[in-house]
């Protein structure tokens, strides 16, 4: 691969829907992981509540007596196999939100972004093969836990890498970043979840697997267009971590608290909002039942109006006023993600008067809402984290950015766990007092910490690339000829 910097990279690249064609690899690599990390996370609820963890399967899962004694053990009591479902879950998502500081790491100091990306694809295939497998299960969740760490933090980073510093295409950039996984979101489950619920659970975690190898395929083949020059190891000098840095560096951190709560509602929905979906919702459809994990592509599909409409929106808006920084954007879109779980509360509480099943309205309505809302949170938060953070510490500091997802997951997995012991309107409510409380913190947080948030030239990175150039200018000067 070519020796390249950043800035390089940017200027002279095609163009994909006026942003680097780079995005447009990397937006199609990361629709196919997000393709297969959708499918297996729209079963993995209900293949352990329906068949894995009844009397006859769990006994073949290698390790896993230990394993469930350890959960017992951390909750205080013998879980039901409901409860237990949710909090296998809540570990897994929690961990796959982890990982990724490792991950970064492993990118920024030993192998460089290429080669993670790729070793995190390769782990995700092998993760959702043995998924088709009992026995192999707790292992396929740790392979499945470091391939998204290796994958996502730095296929993120490479696209915040695109753009020089002060670009606003950075935020638009994430966005339609998150178009593709909204898309892949919405197929997903479709495909997965009528394989494995319709036919066999094994055929839905394959398909996962044969999604993932498409994606590392599309991320190869773009491998060229891809800012890798300052994390590859032993090919350029690497950025050093300055003392100035810190305060951004804390206030990042303090960020992420506050950031986990305000999820809780959408990382809901992969857990219990399916069980308390196929208990309380009308999913007959032209008079036919359709599985639960439909309402997810549903959700995807209009996650993928959501994501677009806001783009346009933040672009018509710019045409007119000045457009807002990042952190005021994440106050927008918490203040109405806490929303959407109050629809699920109504909902339940006139299901609880009237005694008839809920309508699919409501659902609808709910994933509409909260959607809105994600559109102005994950990939904002994203481009905030990629904007902001030290480049000597990027692809570490995106996975940081994820670890306010592993906490939520974590949270998730615990309120799950409490769904058997609340009526549906409490639980729900729950819910929205929990987003609540993140908005209120990232509001203080905008009103102390906006001047040190705002966009400003990064002069770490120019001097960075200026090095590369220079370098390559004195070895090789016959590249840079006009």
């Amino acid at each position: 691969m070519n020796v390249q910097s950043p800035s390089a990279v940017t200027s002279h690249a095609k163009l994909f829907l006026g942003h680097p064609v780079g995005l447009g690899y990397l937006a199609f690599a990361e629709a196919w992981e997000r393709f297969s990390f959708s499918g297996m996370q729209a079963l993995l609820v209900l293949y352990m509540g329906q068949r894995l963890l009844l009397p006859g399967h769990v006994e073949h899962v290698a390790g896993f007596s230990a394993f469930r004694g350890w959960i017992d053990g951390a909750y205080g009591r013998h879980l039901s196999v409901g409860a237990l479902a949710s909090a296998i879950f809540g570990l897994y998502s929690g961990g796959v939100y982890l990982t990724p500081v490792l991950g970064g790491w492993l990118a920024d100091r030993v192998l460089g972004r290429t080669r993670t990306i790729t070793l995190g694809a390769l782990l995700l295939m092998v993760g959702h093969f043995l998924m088709a497998f009992e026995a192999p299960f707790l292992i396929a969740l740790a392979c499945l836990a470091a391939g998204v760490g290796c994958f996502k933090s730095n296929i993120a980073t490479q696209v915040g890498e695109l753009y020089a510093p002060g670009d606003l295409r950075r935020a638009d950039a994430f966005q339609l970043y998150m178009i593709g996984i909204s898309t892949a979101a919405m197929i997903a489950p479709l495909v997965c979840g009528a394989l494995g619920q319709k036919v066999a659970w094994h055929w839905g975690f394959g398909a996962a697997g044969v999604g993932m190898l498409v994606g590392l395929a599309v991320y190869l083949r773009g491998r060229r267009w891809y800012p890798d020059v300052l994390t590859e190891p032993g090919r350029a000098p690497r950025a050093k971590l300055l003392r100035s840095a810190g305060p951004t560096v804390l206030v990042l951190l303090a960020l992420l608290p506050a950031l986990a709560l305000s999820s809780v509602g959408n990382e809901q929905m992969f857990n219990a909002y399916l069980v308390w979906g196929e208990a309380h919702l009308d999913l007959r459809v032209l008079g036919q039942s359709m599985p639960v994990t439909w309402l997810l592509s549903a959700d995807a599909l209009i996650a993928t109006g959501a994501m677009a409409g806001t783009v346009l929106f933040w672009r018509w808006w710019a045409t007119r006023h000045r457009e807002p920084d990042e952190i005021v954007k994440l106050v927008l879109g918490v203040a109405i993600s806490a929303t959407a779980p109050l629809i699920l509360a109504l909902a339940s509480l006139g299901e609880a008067s009237t005694g008839r099943r809920i309508g699919l309205s409501w659902a609808i309505l709910f994933h509409l809402i909260n959607e809105i809302g994600v559109a102005n949170v994950f990939p904002v938060g994203l481009a905030l984290f990629s904007r902001a953070a030290p480049k000597a510490v990027g692809g570490v500091m995106i996975g940081v950015y994820y670890l306010n997802l592993f906490a939520s997951n974590m949270l998730v997995g615990w309120l799950g766990t409490l769904y058997e012991r609340m009526t549906p309107a409490a639980f729900w409510l729950l819910h929205a007092a929990l987003v609540a409380i993140g908005g209120g913190f990232l509001l203080v947080a905008a009103l102390i910490f906006r001047r040190v948030l705002a966009p400003r030239v990064d002069l770490e990175l120019m001097l960075d690339a200026a090095s590369v150039v220079a370098r390559e200018l004195a070895n090789e000067p016959s590249r840079y000829r006009s």
